[in-house]
């Protein structure tokens, strides 16, 4: 068995979600934040049998798209920026870790 952390931007969290509960997972979700950008994240915990991770790897892929937006580097705002120019960012996607589950128990 596998635990599944998967770290989703928010804006495919609904996605992500109801694609993996109409496949038959159970999830939890906990909401986390990003520390890069600050920009708010879900991270799903999903429990599956070995032989389901290629599946769940499948799904939060096609919901989960990267995308490039946006950011502002003003230096009032933001002091580590060095001018007020705009720049862009890669951000979605998803990061999964995948760890080995000894033991399972649903009380």
């Amino acid at each position: 068995m596998k635990l599944l952390l998967a770290i989703v931007n928010n804006d495919d969290a609904g996605y992500v979600n109801e694609a993996l509960e109409k496949a038959g997972f159970m999830v939890t979700k906990i909401a986390s934040t990003g520390g890069f950008l600050l920009k708010g994240n879900t991270t799903f915990m999903i429990g599956v049998d070995d032989a389901d991770v290629d599946r769940v790897f499948d799904i939060i892929g096609k919901y989960s798209k990267k995308r490039t937006v946006p950011i502002s580097t003003d230096p009032v705002n933001n002091p580590s920026a060095l001018s007020s120019v705009s720049a862009k960012v890669t951000v979605g996607g998803a990061t999964v870790f995948v760890l080995n589950v000894e033991r399972f128990e649903h009380i």
